[in-house]
């Protein structure tokens, strides 16, 4: 008896395999980290084969954990790190390059070249996306142009394209041997590449960055069956049911499924989602619109968010670039071992700012130092900063729609930070609810690949399962509020026009 569903979650830091009963309880997980890789400043990479490797070794390890075997697995769900480009020759399976992930910076050159002509708003209408080195399109053109012979390849037919859940399917369902080329539309809306309204690869946008469309997977809902397992031995003949990108399986998984619900997810970035229904909602105030989820043939969910690109990833910096944590969970305790940053400010723009600036041209900063100031000051201000950041977005994201957001939905791992949650409630002057399982992107998976089999009905038992853990009310005072949001955006002025033509 089917009893169980197995969620890949495919992350910027690590590979986790997460078995999920019918209650949406976590009953086991398999995580193992890969080698992030820095060949010039401004440049990230992954080693797709070693993703590959580790997700087989973490269905092994969750699998064994939970003493179970593929005939109690119902189906496969799959979420990742969404703008993160793999090229492969799909004669050999090899990729033809490591995979460029979505923090990489190496491509601004031909995005500047493309706003140059209509600004950076140039495909938004059609994307609802900015030109930004941030998504998929511009790492292919890359790849395509440095990579010898890459172009000549894929023109022929020779190549392959995908975000890491494509890359992922493709291996699953049997990789040279009759794999899956498709990803779903969540992933598709964060390439640059596809019509949010048609929900297809648009001709004017391929040949703007120079990609073969032959290149390219087919777009499918996010809860279907795609294929079913072959290279996995472990989970031999489960079908793949489900799959979406990380943000999205987070609200998915929060079950913010209609208009005007959201959440918050706090990891190496924050990603502030609100469903806007059925209905396209353009922002002109920093805001991406993409897609949020779609299942099966129904009509396909859309939905703003508000990107961040560092907020786990500065707790990760200061331990392991400056040496003054000796893990990340010390941060908590060093922060709250003071009252406040001591007028300390720290804007991590380490690729530029993301939502609400699409500033490419910033760089990090810490102002307001003195001799005060001393590792745990510097702690507290990395996690203002991530609250700081998450407020900036949400009231974009509140300025958008109609109705008042009254409470915020939180998940991820720095969620487990209480000082963070009340300095996060305090900074946005509303209620911060934890659910009572925070793992809300690999559920979000799971929950699409069951539904796509039958494992749950409806998207209404699904929101039965979500339970509240902790929520925290705001006690500062407006003036300090006000006072604090102030000189955090003075100190982000700071990061503008940093990177010059002789400095990217």
């Amino acid at each position: 008896m089917t009893t169980h569903i197995v969620a890949i979650d495919q992350g910027t830091t690590s590979t986790r395999a997460v078995v999920v009963d019918a209650n949406g309880s976590i009953v086991s997980v398999g995580q193992h980290p890969h080698e992030q890789i820095f060949p010039r400043p401004g440049w990230v990479e992954h080693d797709p084969i070693e993703i590959w490797t580790n997700t087989q070794e973490v269905i092994g390890q969750a699998l064994g954990k939970a003493s179970l075997t593929r005939h109690d697995v119902a189906a496969i769900g799959i979420t990742n790190q969404r703008e993160t480009a793999v090229v492969w020759d799909r004669a050999t399976g090899k990729p033809v390059y490591n995979a460029i992930v979505w923090q990489d910076t190496r491509t601004q050159g031909l995005i500047d070249e493309l706003a140059a002509d209509g600004g950076v708003r140039r495909f938004a209408e059609t994307t609802g996306l900015p030109l930004a080195t941030y998504f998929s399109a511009s790492k292919i053109a890359w790849i395509l142009e440095h990579v010898d012979g890459a172009r000549e390849r894929a023109e022929a037919g020779e190549l392959a394209f995908g975000t890491i859940d494509t890359w992922l399917l493709w291996n699953l369902t049997g990789g040279v041997d009759g794999g899956v080329h498709a990803t779903d539309v969540t992933n598709a809306s964060r390439t640059l590449l596809m019509n949010l309204e048609t929900l297809d690869w648009h001709d004017e946008l391929l040949a703007a960055f120079g990609v073969p469309r032959s290149m390219l997977p087919e777009i499918r809902s996010s809860s279907e069956v795609f294929g079913v397992a072959r290279s996995s031995s472990l989970l031999r003949e489960v079908p793949v049911a489900g799959i979406l990108g990380d943000q999205q399986a987070a609200t998915f998984g929060q079950a913010a499924f209609d208009a005007g619900e959201s959440k918050n997810t706090y990891g190496t970035g924050n990603f502030l989602i609100v469903n806007t229904g059925e209905e396209i909602v353009r922002s002109e105030a920093g805001l991406l619109t993409t897609v949020a989820y779609r299942l099966g043939d129904e009509p396909v969910r859309y939905a703003l968010e508000g990107s961040v690109a560092v907020t786990g990833s500065l707790v990760q910096w200061l331990r392991d670039n400056l040496g003054l944590l000796s893990s990340s969970a010390e941060v908590e305790t060093l922060a709250a071992s003071v009252d406040d940053s001591g007028g300390a400010v720290i804007v991590p723009a380490f690729s530029g700012l993301f939502a609400p600036y699409w500033r490419p041209d910033a760089r990090g900063a810490i102002v307001g130092l003195t001799r005060f100031i001393t590792k745990a000051h510097l702690s507290r201000a990395a996690l203002e900063s991530t609250a700081f950041q998450s407020r900036e977005v949400f009231d974009v994201a509140q300025d958008a729609i109609a109705v008042p957001i009254s409470e915020l939905r939180v998940d991820g791992g720095m969620t487990a930070n209480d000082l963070l949650m009340q300095f996060q409630a305090d900074i946005l002057g509303i209620t911060v609810v934890r659910p009572r399982i925070i793992e809300t992107t690999a559920l979000g998976a799971a929950y699409a690949a069951g539904l796509a089999v039958g494992f749950w009905s409806s998207r209404e038992q699904l929101r039965e399962l979500w339970g509240e853990d902790r929520r925290w009310e705001p006690s500062m005072a407006d003036d300090e509020r006000e006072r604090r949001l102030r000189l955090w955006r003075k100190a982000v002025t700071r990061t503008f026009d940093w990177v010059d033509d002789d400095t990217r």
